[in-house]
Protein backbone atom coordinates (compact mmCIF):
# COMPACT_ATOMS: atom_id res chain seq x y z
CA UNK A 1 0.00 0.00 0.00
CA UNK A 2 1.41 3.38 -0.97
CA UNK A 3 2.15 6.26 1.36
CA UNK A 4 -0.89 8.24 0.20
CA UNK A 5 -3.26 5.49 1.28
CA UNK A 6 -1.43 5.14 4.57
CA UNK A 7 -1.96 8.82 5.23
CA UNK A 8 -5.66 8.47 4.42
CA UNK A 9 -6.01 6.03 7.31
CA UNK A 10 -3.95 8.32 9.54
CA UNK A 11 -6.22 11.25 8.70
CA UNK A 12 -9.27 9.12 9.46
CA UNK A 13 -7.82 8.23 12.87
CA UNK A 14 -7.06 11.88 13.64
CA UNK A 15 -10.57 12.97 12.62
CA UNK A 16 -12.17 10.19 14.66
CA UNK A 17 -10.14 11.04 17.76
CA UNK A 18 -10.80 14.77 17.43
CA UNK A 19 -14.53 14.13 17.09
CA UNK A 20 -14.37 11.92 20.21
CA UNK A 21 -13.16 14.09 23.10
CA UNK A 22 -14.75 11.76 25.69
CA UNK A 23 -15.95 8.16 25.81
CA UNK A 24 -19.50 9.38 25.17
CA UNK A 25 -18.57 11.11 21.92
CA UNK A 26 -16.37 8.15 20.94
CA UNK A 27 -19.35 5.79 21.10
CA UNK A 28 -21.47 8.32 19.22
CA UNK A 29 -18.80 8.48 16.50
CA UNK A 30 -18.74 4.68 16.26
CA UNK A 31 -22.53 4.61 16.03
CA UNK A 32 -22.40 7.02 13.09
CA UNK A 33 -19.96 4.75 11.24
CA UNK A 34 -22.11 1.68 11.91
CA UNK A 35 -25.35 3.42 10.95
CA UNK A 36 -23.83 4.50 7.64
CA UNK A 37 -22.71 0.90 7.06
CA UNK A 38 -26.18 -0.58 7.52
CA UNK A 39 -25.93 -1.87 11.08
CA UNK A 40 -29.12 -2.15 13.14
CA UNK A 41 -29.22 -0.95 16.74
CA UNK A 42 -30.47 -3.38 19.39
CA UNK A 43 -31.80 -2.43 22.81
CA UNK A 44 -30.60 -4.16 25.97
CA UNK A 45 -34.09 -4.10 27.51
CA UNK A 46 -35.91 -5.53 24.49
CA UNK A 47 -35.99 -8.95 22.85
CA UNK A 48 -33.50 -9.48 20.01
CA UNK A 49 -34.27 -10.95 16.62
CA UNK A 50 -31.08 -11.47 14.67
CA UNK A 51 -30.39 -13.52 11.56
CA UNK A 52 -27.60 -14.72 9.29
CA UNK A 53 -26.15 -11.87 7.26
CA UNK A 54 -27.29 -9.31 9.81
CA UNK A 55 -25.19 -6.49 11.24
CA UNK A 56 -25.98 -5.18 14.71
CA UNK A 57 -24.76 -3.10 17.63
CA UNK A 58 -25.79 -2.32 21.19
CA UNK A 59 -24.60 0.43 23.57
CA UNK A 60 -24.34 0.68 27.32
CA UNK A 61 -24.16 3.86 29.41
CA UNK A 62 -23.60 5.76 26.12
CA UNK A 63 -19.89 5.08 26.72
CA UNK A 64 -19.45 1.42 25.67
CA UNK A 65 -20.54 -0.33 22.48
CA UNK A 66 -20.52 -3.88 21.08
CA UNK A 67 -21.01 -4.41 17.33
CA UNK A 68 -21.19 -7.72 15.49
CA UNK A 69 -21.87 -9.32 12.12
CA UNK A 70 -23.51 -12.73 11.73
CA UNK A 71 -21.52 -14.41 8.97
CA UNK A 72 -22.83 -17.93 9.62
CA UNK A 73 -25.00 -19.64 12.20
CA UNK A 74 -22.77 -22.65 12.88
CA UNK A 75 -21.12 -20.76 15.71
CA UNK A 76 -20.68 -23.94 17.73
CA UNK A 77 -17.89 -24.71 15.24
CA UNK A 78 -16.78 -21.26 14.02
CA UNK A 79 -17.24 -19.36 17.28
CA UNK A 80 -16.86 -15.66 17.94
CA UNK A 81 -13.88 -13.67 16.65
CA UNK A 82 -13.58 -10.75 19.04
CA UNK A 83 -11.49 -7.57 19.08
CA UNK A 84 -11.69 -5.63 22.35
CA UNK A 85 -10.54 -2.08 23.07
CA UNK A 86 -11.67 0.82 25.25
CA UNK A 87 -13.20 4.26 24.79
CA UNK A 88 -11.72 6.20 27.70
CA UNK A 89 -8.41 8.04 28.13
CA UNK A 90 -6.70 9.87 31.02
CA UNK A 91 -8.19 13.31 31.60
CA UNK A 92 -9.75 15.54 34.25
CA UNK A 93 -13.39 15.37 35.32
CA UNK A 94 -15.19 18.50 36.49
CA UNK A 95 -16.47 18.12 40.06
CA UNK A 96 -19.91 19.18 41.28
CA UNK A 97 -20.02 22.76 42.58
CA UNK A 98 -16.85 23.30 40.57
CA UNK A 99 -16.65 27.10 40.45
CA UNK A 100 -13.87 28.65 42.56
CA UNK A 101 -12.92 32.34 42.80
CA UNK A 102 -9.34 33.42 43.41
CA UNK A 103 -8.25 36.88 44.54
CA UNK A 104 -11.81 38.03 43.82
CA UNK A 105 -10.61 38.20 40.22
CA UNK A 106 -10.17 34.79 38.60
CA UNK A 107 -12.66 31.99 38.05
CA UNK A 108 -11.28 28.47 38.01
CA UNK A 109 -12.83 24.99 38.10
CA UNK A 110 -12.41 22.25 40.67
CA UNK A 111 -11.49 19.01 38.90
CA UNK A 112 -10.50 15.44 39.68
CA UNK A 113 -7.92 13.45 37.73
CA UNK A 114 -9.31 10.51 35.77
CA UNK A 115 -6.71 7.82 35.09
CA UNK A 116 -2.94 8.19 35.03
CA UNK A 117 -2.17 11.22 32.89
CA UNK A 118 1.30 12.74 32.51
CA UNK A 119 0.28 15.86 34.39
CA UNK A 120 2.88 18.29 33.08
CA UNK A 121 1.69 17.82 29.49
CA UNK A 122 -1.68 19.35 30.38
CA UNK A 123 -0.17 22.70 31.33
CA UNK A 124 -0.44 25.82 29.13
CA UNK A 125 -2.72 24.19 26.55
CA UNK A 126 -6.15 25.52 25.57
CA UNK A 127 -8.66 22.98 26.84
CA UNK A 128 -12.18 22.15 25.72
CA UNK A 129 -15.00 20.67 27.78
CA UNK A 130 -17.24 17.81 26.67
CA UNK A 131 -19.26 14.90 28.01
CA UNK A 132 -22.83 14.02 28.97
CA UNK A 133 -25.67 16.02 30.56
CA UNK A 134 -28.70 14.46 32.25
CA UNK A 135 -31.97 16.39 32.03
CA UNK A 136 -35.33 16.19 33.73
CA UNK A 137 -38.66 16.38 31.98
CA UNK A 138 -38.64 12.88 30.49
CA UNK A 139 -41.45 10.33 30.50
CA UNK A 140 -40.03 8.40 33.45
CA UNK A 141 -38.37 9.31 36.73
CA UNK A 142 -36.20 6.20 36.35
CA UNK A 143 -35.15 7.11 32.81
CA UNK A 144 -34.11 10.77 32.59
CA UNK A 145 -33.03 12.33 29.32
CA UNK A 146 -29.35 12.10 28.33
CA UNK A 147 -27.71 14.59 25.96
CA UNK A 148 -24.14 14.69 24.71
CA UNK A 149 -22.36 18.02 24.83
CA UNK A 150 -19.15 19.38 23.33
CA UNK A 151 -18.73 23.13 23.56
CA UNK A 152 -16.21 22.94 20.68
CA UNK A 153 -14.21 25.92 21.79
CA UNK A 154 -11.23 26.47 24.10
CA UNK A 155 -12.79 27.22 27.48
CA UNK A 156 -10.01 26.97 30.04
CA UNK A 157 -6.29 26.51 30.59
CA UNK A 158 -4.01 25.22 33.37
CA UNK A 159 -1.20 27.80 33.56
CA UNK A 160 2.32 26.94 34.61
CA UNK A 161 4.02 28.83 37.40
CA UNK A 162 6.80 31.02 36.02
CA UNK A 163 10.30 29.61 36.42
CA UNK A 164 11.24 32.75 38.37
CA UNK A 165 8.78 31.67 41.09
CA UNK A 166 9.56 27.96 40.85
CA UNK A 167 13.30 27.59 40.40
CA UNK A 168 13.14 23.82 40.97
CA UNK A 169 10.65 23.20 38.16
CA UNK A 170 13.35 21.65 35.95
CA UNK A 171 14.74 19.57 38.80
CA UNK A 172 11.71 17.34 39.22
CA UNK A 173 8.91 19.48 40.66
CA UNK A 174 5.96 17.32 41.79
CA UNK A 175 2.62 18.64 40.59
CA UNK A 176 -0.25 18.46 43.07
CA UNK A 177 -3.54 17.46 41.43
CA UNK A 178 -5.67 19.55 43.79
CA UNK A 179 -3.47 22.63 43.76
CA UNK A 180 -1.52 22.82 40.51
CA UNK A 181 -3.95 21.23 38.05
CA UNK A 182 -7.09 23.35 38.36
CA UNK A 183 -8.03 25.09 35.09
CA UNK A 184 -8.48 28.84 34.80
CA UNK A 185 -11.70 29.91 33.05
CA UNK A 186 -11.59 33.70 33.01
CA UNK A 187 -11.77 37.00 34.84
CA UNK A 188 -14.84 37.65 36.98
CA UNK A 189 -17.03 40.54 35.83
CA UNK A 190 -20.67 41.33 35.13
CA UNK A 191 -20.82 38.74 32.34
CA UNK A 192 -18.85 36.06 34.20
CA UNK A 193 -20.21 35.41 37.66
CA UNK A 194 -18.73 32.99 40.14
CA UNK A 195 -21.78 30.81 40.74
CA UNK A 196 -23.30 28.33 38.29
CA UNK A 197 -20.88 28.99 35.42
CA UNK A 198 -21.07 25.37 34.23
CA UNK A 199 -24.87 25.18 34.52
CA UNK A 200 -25.23 28.48 32.68
CA UNK A 201 -22.97 27.31 29.86
CA UNK A 202 -24.82 24.01 29.54
CA UNK A 203 -28.14 25.84 29.43
CA UNK A 204 -26.97 28.07 26.59
CA UNK A 205 -25.25 25.30 24.62
CA UNK A 206 -28.17 22.86 24.76
CA UNK A 207 -30.87 25.54 24.78
CA UNK A 208 -32.53 24.09 27.87
CA UNK A 209 -33.87 25.61 31.05
CA UNK A 210 -31.32 25.58 33.87
CA UNK A 211 -33.92 24.05 36.18
CA UNK A 212 -34.04 20.97 33.94
CA UNK A 213 -30.32 20.22 34.30
CA UNK A 214 -30.06 17.43 36.87
CA UNK A 215 -26.40 16.37 36.59
CA UNK A 216 -23.47 16.02 34.21
CA UNK A 217 -20.32 14.03 33.41
CA UNK A 218 -17.97 16.64 31.95
CA UNK A 219 -14.28 16.23 31.12
CA UNK A 220 -11.41 18.36 29.82
CA UNK A 221 -9.67 17.69 26.52
CA UNK A 222 -6.95 19.31 24.43
CA UNK A 223 -8.69 21.60 21.98
CA UNK A 224 -5.96 21.69 19.32
CA UNK A 225 -6.36 19.05 16.63
CA UNK A 226 -3.63 16.49 15.94
CA UNK A 227 -1.50 16.22 12.83
CA UNK A 228 0.57 13.96 10.62
CA UNK A 229 4.23 14.87 10.92
CA UNK A 230 7.82 13.67 10.54
CA UNK A 231 10.46 13.75 7.81
CA UNK A 232 8.30 11.48 5.62
CA UNK A 233 4.93 12.06 7.27
CA UNK A 234 5.45 8.84 9.19
CA UNK A 235 4.10 9.96 12.58
CA UNK A 236 0.68 10.75 14.07
CA UNK A 237 0.69 13.36 16.84
CA UNK A 238 -2.55 13.52 18.85
CA UNK A 239 -3.80 12.57 22.28
CA UNK A 240 -6.15 9.69 23.08
CA UNK A 241 -4.48 7.36 20.58
CA UNK A 242 -4.57 5.16 23.68
CA UNK A 243 -7.03 3.74 22.93
CA UNK A 244 -9.29 5.36 20.35
CA UNK A 245 -6.89 4.40 17.56
CA UNK A 246 -7.55 0.74 18.26
CA UNK A 247 -11.28 1.33 18.65
CA UNK A 248 -11.46 3.01 15.25
CA UNK A 249 -9.23 0.46 13.53
CA UNK A 250 -11.27 -2.46 14.86
CA UNK A 251 -14.56 -0.89 13.78
CA UNK A 252 -13.19 -0.10 10.33
CA UNK A 253 -12.04 -3.72 10.04
CA UNK A 254 -15.45 -5.04 11.10
CA UNK A 255 -17.25 -2.88 8.54
CA UNK A 256 -14.90 -3.75 5.67
CA UNK A 257 -14.24 -7.46 6.32
CA UNK A 258 -15.75 -9.99 3.92
CA UNK A 259 -16.26 -13.75 3.63
CA UNK A 260 -15.77 -14.52 7.29
CA UNK A 261 -17.29 -17.40 9.24
CA UNK A 262 -18.98 -17.43 12.62
CA UNK A 263 -19.64 -14.09 14.25
CA UNK A 264 -17.27 -11.11 14.17
CA UNK A 265 -17.43 -8.93 17.27
CA UNK A 266 -15.97 -5.55 18.22
CA UNK A 267 -16.30 -4.68 21.91
CA UNK A 268 -15.33 -1.19 23.04
CA UNK A 269 -15.41 -1.03 26.83
CA UNK A 270 -15.28 2.04 29.05
CA UNK A 271 -13.30 2.77 32.21
CA UNK A 272 -10.15 0.76 31.39
CA UNK A 273 -8.00 3.64 32.66
CA UNK A 274 -9.51 3.33 36.15
CA UNK A 275 -9.62 -0.46 36.51
CA UNK A 276 -12.59 -1.56 34.35
CA UNK A 277 -14.75 -2.37 37.41
CA UNK A 278 -17.96 -0.78 36.13
CA UNK A 279 -21.12 -2.08 34.47
CA UNK A 280 -19.69 -0.93 31.11
CA UNK A 281 -16.12 -2.03 31.82
CA UNK A 282 -14.24 -5.19 30.89
CA UNK A 283 -14.54 -6.40 34.49
CA UNK A 284 -18.27 -6.96 34.04
CA UNK A 285 -20.50 -9.52 32.35
CA UNK A 286 -21.48 -7.04 29.63
CA UNK A 287 -19.75 -8.84 26.75
CA UNK A 288 -20.49 -12.33 28.07
CA UNK A 289 -24.20 -11.53 28.35
CA UNK A 290 -24.29 -10.09 24.84
CA UNK A 291 -22.63 -13.18 23.38
CA UNK A 292 -25.15 -15.43 25.15
CA UNK A 293 -28.05 -13.31 23.89
CA UNK A 294 -26.72 -13.64 20.34
CA UNK A 295 -26.80 -17.42 20.73
CA UNK A 296 -30.29 -17.37 22.22
CA UNK A 297 -31.59 -15.21 19.38
CA UNK A 298 -30.13 -17.65 16.87
CA UNK A 299 -32.00 -20.52 18.54
CA UNK A 300 -29.03 -22.05 20.36
CA UNK A 301 -29.36 -23.67 23.76
CA UNK A 302 -26.96 -23.14 26.66
CA UNK A 303 -24.81 -26.13 25.75
CA UNK A 304 -24.41 -24.76 22.23
CA UNK A 305 -23.54 -21.36 23.72
CA UNK A 306 -20.66 -22.93 25.65
CA UNK A 307 -19.54 -24.78 22.53
CA UNK A 308 -19.47 -21.43 20.72
CA UNK A 309 -17.46 -19.76 23.48
CA UNK A 310 -14.84 -22.48 23.44
CA UNK A 311 -14.53 -22.25 19.66
CA UNK A 312 -13.71 -18.53 19.90
CA UNK A 313 -10.67 -16.25 19.86
CA UNK A 314 -10.10 -12.73 21.17
CA UNK A 315 -7.63 -9.94 20.49
CA UNK A 316 -7.24 -7.40 23.27
CA UNK A 317 -6.15 -4.34 21.31
CA UNK A 318 -4.39 -1.62 23.29
CA UNK A 319 -1.25 0.34 22.53
CA UNK A 320 2.29 -0.72 23.35
CA UNK A 321 5.49 1.08 24.35
CA UNK A 322 8.01 1.73 21.60
CA UNK A 323 11.68 1.99 22.60
CA UNK A 324 12.24 5.63 23.54
CA UNK A 325 15.01 7.29 21.50
CA UNK A 326 16.33 9.14 24.57
CA UNK A 327 15.60 6.52 27.23
CA UNK A 328 16.58 3.18 25.72
CA UNK A 329 17.69 1.85 29.10
CA UNK A 330 14.06 1.73 30.26
CA UNK A 331 13.35 -1.18 27.94
CA UNK A 332 14.03 -4.92 27.93
CA UNK A 333 17.48 -5.79 26.52
CA UNK A 334 16.22 -8.28 23.91
CA UNK A 335 12.58 -7.35 23.20
CA UNK A 336 12.65 -3.79 21.91
CA UNK A 337 9.71 -2.84 19.65
CA UNK A 338 10.11 0.29 17.55
CA UNK A 339 7.66 2.46 15.69
CA UNK A 340 7.35 1.28 12.11
CA UNK A 341 8.26 -2.27 13.12
CA UNK A 342 4.71 -3.61 13.04
CA UNK A 343 2.05 -4.68 15.56
CA UNK A 344 3.45 -5.58 18.96
CA UNK A 345 2.48 -8.69 20.92
CA UNK A 346 2.55 -7.92 24.65
CA UNK A 347 3.75 -10.63 27.03
CA UNK A 348 4.05 -10.78 30.82
CA UNK A 349 4.93 -13.76 33.03
CA UNK A 350 2.60 -12.49 35.77
CA UNK A 351 -0.34 -12.23 33.35
CA UNK A 352 -0.58 -8.46 33.23
CA UNK A 353 -1.20 -9.35 29.59
CA UNK A 354 -3.27 -12.34 28.56
CA UNK A 355 -0.95 -13.57 25.78
CA UNK A 356 0.39 -17.12 26.03
CA UNK A 357 2.20 -19.33 23.54
CA UNK A 358 -1.05 -20.65 22.06
CA UNK A 359 -2.87 -17.34 21.60
CA UNK A 360 0.32 -15.64 20.44
CA UNK A 361 0.89 -18.34 17.81
CA UNK A 362 -2.60 -17.77 16.43
CA UNK A 363 -1.89 -14.05 16.06
CA UNK A 364 1.47 -14.77 14.42
CA UNK A 365 -0.36 -16.96 11.92
CA UNK A 366 -2.73 -14.07 11.22
CA UNK A 367 0.23 -11.74 10.66
CA UNK A 368 1.73 -14.22 8.20
CA UNK A 369 -1.50 -14.43 6.20
CA UNK A 370 -1.80 -10.63 6.22
CA UNK A 371 1.83 -10.19 5.13
CA UNK A 372 2.63 -8.15 8.21
CA UNK A 373 5.74 -8.30 10.38
CA UNK A 374 5.25 -8.32 14.13
CA UNK A 375 7.24 -7.48 17.27
CA UNK A 376 7.14 -8.61 20.89
CA UNK A 377 7.14 -6.51 24.04
CA UNK A 378 8.16 -7.61 27.52
CA UNK A 379 8.89 -5.24 30.41
CA UNK A 380 12.30 -5.09 32.00
CA UNK A 381 12.23 -7.56 34.88
CA UNK A 382 12.86 -4.74 37.36
CA UNK A 383 10.15 -2.43 35.97
CA UNK A 384 6.43 -2.68 36.64
CA UNK A 385 4.35 -2.15 33.51
CA UNK A 386 0.69 -1.50 32.86
CA UNK A 387 -2.15 -3.86 32.06
CA UNK A 388 -5.08 -4.02 29.64
CA UNK A 389 -8.63 -5.27 29.26
CA UNK A 390 -7.24 -8.66 28.17
CA UNK A 391 -6.67 -10.42 31.51
CA UNK A 392 -9.67 -8.65 33.05
CA UNK A 393 -12.00 -9.78 30.28
CA UNK A 394 -10.56 -13.31 30.45
CA UNK A 395 -11.87 -13.67 33.99
CA UNK A 396 -15.38 -13.46 32.53
CA UNK A 397 -14.88 -15.06 29.11
CA UNK A 398 -12.34 -17.88 29.32
CA UNK A 399 -11.26 -18.14 25.70
CA UNK A 400 -7.80 -17.87 24.11
CA UNK A 401 -6.82 -14.19 24.06
CA UNK A 402 -3.78 -12.21 22.96
CA UNK A 403 -2.75 -8.66 23.86
CA UNK A 404 -1.47 -6.64 20.91
CA UNK A 405 -1.06 -2.97 20.04
CA UNK A 406 0.76 -0.45 17.93
CA UNK A 407 3.96 0.81 19.60
CA UNK A 408 3.84 4.51 20.47
CA UNK A 409 5.79 7.10 22.43
CA UNK A 410 4.54 9.36 25.25
CA UNK A 411 1.64 7.11 26.27
CA UNK A 412 -0.79 8.99 28.55
CA UNK A 413 0.60 12.36 27.51
CA UNK A 414 -1.94 14.89 26.31
CA UNK A 415 -0.09 14.47 22.99
CA UNK A 416 0.93 10.91 22.07
CA UNK A 417 3.10 9.93 19.10
CA UNK A 418 2.23 6.96 16.90
CA UNK A 419 3.33 5.63 13.52
CA UNK A 420 1.18 5.66 10.39
CA UNK A 421 2.51 2.38 9.00
CA UNK A 422 1.90 0.50 12.23
CA UNK A 423 -1.77 1.41 12.17
CA UNK A 424 -2.27 0.19 8.63
CA UNK A 425 -0.51 -3.08 9.47
CA UNK A 426 -2.66 -3.50 12.56
CA UNK A 427 -5.74 -2.88 10.41
CA UNK A 428 -4.59 -5.63 8.03
CA UNK A 429 -4.37 -8.17 10.86
CA UNK A 430 -7.79 -7.20 12.23
CA UNK A 431 -9.40 -7.48 8.81
CA UNK A 432 -7.65 -10.80 8.22
CA UNK A 433 -9.04 -12.22 11.47
CA UNK A 434 -12.55 -11.11 10.58
CA UNK A 435 -12.24 -12.57 7.08
CA UNK A 436 -11.22 -16.07 8.22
Amino acid sequence: MDRGNLNNLASEIIDFIYDSPTAFQAVSSVKSILDESGFDELQLNKKWSIKKGGKYYVTKNLSAIVAFTVNSTNIEESGFKIIGSHSDSPTFRIKPNAEMSVENTYLKLNTEAYGGAILSTWLDRPLGIAGRVVLGGGDSILKPIERLIDFKRPMCIIPNLAVHLNRSVNDGYKLNKQIDMLPLVGILNDSLEKDNYIINEISKELNVDKANIIDFDLFLYEFEKGCIMGANNEFISIGRQDNLSMAYTSVKSLVEATEGRGINVVSIFDNEEVGSSTKQGADSNMLLNILERICISLGKDREEFFESIYSSYMISADLAHAVHPNMGGKHDPTNRPVMGGGPTIKINANQAYTSDAYSTSVYKNICQIAGVKYQEFVNRSDERGGSTIGPISSTHIDIPSVDVGCPILAMHSIRELGCVEDYINMYKTFKTLFSL
